[in-house]
């Protein structure tokens, strides 16, 4: 029963986050009057690709705090408990840094960092917890394809 009140406060603090930050930050004028790139996926999609990753991130979160997890030695005991935090706080950075301060160059910056973080996250659970990295790699690569998007909004917009 503590596991399964503890998986429900990791599904509520991120996905309850996500909403929180989605509805305080949602496009707006600014965004719509935008240079995007061909590849700009149409609005619907952000949604459900979020809601799908914020669930997996959320239990990725619940299993490395089930556990103590330090990576070895040589690393000097990274936790992956700070990592999963450090991610979900530039997460959650990165739309008000987009859309509420509209700074695109800002938004570029945090992403990137948070591409990398989910990065090392991966490589740093690859061999102790598998599912936890596995379950990291979709949202690796949306994020990848999300600062590919900033990237693009930020040239057509601020370089051109």
């Amino acid at each position: 029963m503590k596991n399964l009140i503890t998986l429900m406060f990791f599904i509520i603090l991120v996905m309850g986050g996500g909403i929180f930050i989605g509805i305080n930050t949602a496009p707006g004028e600014w965004y719509a009057g935008l240079q995007k790139p061909f590849f700009n996926p149409p609005n619907w999609i952000f949604g459900p690709v979020w809601t799908a990753l914020y669930l997996m991130i959320a239990i990725v979160g619940w299993r490395i705090w089930q556990r103590d997890h330090r990576v070895g030695k040589r690393d000097h005991g990274v936790s992956l408990k700070r990592l999963w935090a450090t991610q979900l706080c530039l997460n959650f950075l990165w739309s008000p840094a987009f859309f509420a301060a509209q700074r695109p160059g800002l938004a570029l910056c945090i992403i990137t960092l948070l591409l990398l973080t989910i990065l090392l996250f991966i490589s740093k659970t690859w061999r102790q917890d598998r599912l936890s990295a596995i379950l990291f790699i979709p949202y690796a690569m949306w994020v990848g394809f999300a600062s590919a998007l900033n990237g693009a909004i930020f040239y057509l917009n601020t370089l051109m």
